[in-house]
């Protein structure tokens, strides 16, 4: 245990688990699960802070840099053919036109038809990427839903593809030209971001990291700093303790420092 001993005879020697396995190589470090709670309680002030800097960074972030996009949705009914009496059959043909309509929307000359109409500037990917259909379940609607960072373009790009599309249908699939169920409305509020959910976010973020770098460096950690860590490392009781200050008074009254003049 020459080791130990240098560590106990000279104060400002800084004993180590890494000194300590210079001994026994094959010693295991168990993580102390408690302790390890016990660490992250002490450090809660350091948590806490860090996740009120995650939530203040989501807010700023949100405010400020992120876009509010606005969605706006028209609606057509489908019809599969001009009589006045609907029977079953008619419904369940209705549906499934519905679904291949929404195929519609993919085609480059529904989007070029509707920039050209509205004399826009976006290209056939940028209105694809803007535009959503929906056919609900056992209906025979679709929904044309258009996000965009200008909420009157939305409303105004949403109704145009719901006088196109119709055209487009009624000349290319040759059926009965679906009718408009309803127009869009002017949206009132943005759907996205969603700043009560960046915000939680932030907070939760930022109180994880803090949670993960003080568990790390409670891994990393391998100071020996009471009897009970030599135990743990070496499987072998302490014969006794010696303290930081009764050792240093000890070389000040050998040096003369402790003397009085």
């Amino acid at each position: 245990m020459a080791e130990t001993e240098t560590a106990l005879r000279n104060p400002n020697h800084s004993m180590t688990a890494a000194n300590i396995r210079t001994v026994d190589r094959d010693a295991e470090i168990e993580i102390d699960l408690g302790e390890l709670f016990l660490r992250l309680l002490d450090k809660w002030y350091i948590i806490v802070a860090s996740a009120l800097v995650g939530t203040l960074i989501s807010g700023i972030w949100t405010f400020f840099f992120v876009t509010p996009q606005y969605e706006a949705t028209s609606k057509l009914y489908i019809l599969n053919s001009d009589e006045s009496v609907i029977n079953l059959s008619s419904l369940q043909l209705g549906s499934q036109l519905a679904n291949d309509y929404t195929h519609v929307f993919s085609n480059w000359h529904v989007h070029d038809s509707v920039i050209k109409k509205l004399g826009l500037e976006y290209t056939d990917k940028d209105m694809a990427r803007m535009v959503r259909v929906n056919n609900p379940a056992n209906t025979r609607l679709l929904e044309i839903t258009v996000k965009s960072p200008d909420r009157a373009e939305a409303q105004l790009i949403a109704n145009t593809y719901a006088v196109v599309a119709p055209e487009f249908i009624a000349k290319v699939m040759k059926t009965v030209e679906p009718s408009v169920f309803q127009e869009a409305q002017l949206p009132d509020k943005p759907v996205s971001p969603s700043k009560t959910r960046n915000l939680i976010l932030g907070f939760l973020i930022g109180a994880v990291l803090a949670a993960g770098v003080i568990t790390v460096l409670f891994v990393m950690d391998d100071k020996v700093r009471t009897s009970d860590d030599i135990t743990k490392l070496l499987g072998l009781p302490t014969l006794g303790v010696v303290t930081m200050q009764n050792t240093m008074q000890g070389e000040n009254r050998r040096s003369g420092k402790g003397a009085k003049k």
